[in-house]
């Protein structure tokens, strides 16, 4: 006896078989790139009215990307900052407190061809800074971040800024990035 025309049908709405999606095809260029290219984008924090990420035309300065975070707040220490800087993309600005560096801030000499290093504005006491401010510096994201917290926590304070190599995550490569913005006193 033959099967019912609708035998096997069942299966398939359970267990449907797989159409291929054809890829779109657009022949426009992707504009998000063109405009990327155009612009900087950077990480306002600390002392300013609205702390976030800007995007900025290229060739913006330190002092447009404070304006663009609605200013710097009262408590803010405007001397450890360079205004005139160009701003790099991907570059953190960190506003900090009156009275919360110690040290002078040391500024690149000379604009040409900024790295990304010379972009940090401030000197960081890793023996008294917070997450957030250890995560300012160049390649010190959350994780190490805690991790420098947690070594402290467990060592008590850093006797010179070499010590730092012994947190877990932090090699040479690492602290040769960060050794001249980071400070023990």
């Amino acid at each position: 006896m033959p099967e019912p025309p609708i035998s096997g049908t069942l299966e398939t709405i359970q267990n449907p078989i797989p159409k291929p999606i054809p890829p779109e095809e657009s022949t426009e260029t992707n504009p998000t790139s063109s405009k990327e290219s155009e612009a900087v984008i950077v990480d306002v924090k600390g002392q300013v009215k609205t702390p976030g990420v800007y995007t900025l035309p290229i060739g913006s300065r330190v002092l447009d990307a404070v304006q663009q975070a609605g200013g710097l707040l009262p408590t803010a220490e405007e001397r450890a900052l360079n205004l005139a800087s160009r701003l790099i993309d991907e570059m953190v600005i960190y506003v900090p407190t009156i009275g919360e560096m110690e040290e002078p801030i040391p500024f690149p000499s000379s604009p040409s061809n900024p790295s990304k290093d010379e972009s940090q504005s401030t000197i960081v006491n890793i023996n008294s800074a917070d997450e957030t401010t250890l995560m300012t510096l160049s390649g010190i994201g959350p994780s190490k971040a805690k991790a420098i917290l947690t070594y402290r926590d467990e060592n008590g304070s850093f006797q010179s800024i070499e010590e730092i190599k012994e947190v877990t995550g932090i090699g040479d490569s690492t602290f040769n990035n960060i050794k001249d913005f980071i400070s023990v006193k």
